[in-house]
Order: C-alpha cells, then sequence, then structure tokens
C-alpha cells in the first residue's frame, strides 16, 4: 500500500517541479519581469499597450510558450 501511495504522488511532484523549472528557465529569460506565481496570471493581468509592439508580442509569446510546455509535461 505505501507504494502506491508513492506512485500516487509522484506525477503531481513531477509535475510540480517541471512547472518550477520552466518558471525560473523564463524568468532567466525575463529578467526585469515580475512573473506571478501562475503565469496565467501574468496574462490576464497584462495591460495591452504597456510595452512597445514587439516586446508585448515576444513577452506574451514566451508566457504562453511556458504555459503550454507546463500543461503537455515537458
Amino acid at each position: 500500500m505505501r507504494i502506491r501511495a508513492f506512485a500516487k504522488r509522484r506525477p503531481a511532484e513531477s509535475s510540480r517541479d517541471l512547472a518550477g523549472a520552466v518558471q525560473s528557465e523564463l524568468s532567466l529569460d525575463l529578467p526585469d519581469e515580475d512573473l506571478a506565481e501562475y503565469l496565467y496570471d501574468c496574462i490576464d493581468m497584462y495591460r495591452m499597450g504597456s510595452k512597445p509592439r514587439c516586446e508585448e508580442v515576444e513577452y506574451l509569446g514566451m508566457v504562453q510558450d511556458a504555459i503550454d510546455r507546463i500543461e503537455r509535461g515537458h
């Protein structure tokens, strides 16, 4: 029974590890940004026009790519 309990927890732990790793990577790529704990908040709370257009597109694209990586589990 103990092994089953560990096996059930392991995917959740590894997904948290992945999310942390992806978010750390994103923080290195965007050192001047104040990233929220949940990346969806970065997109939801973003005000369009608050950055130059090319930076805005790049920022939103990088955050969305990080979210997609976490959701895919890669």
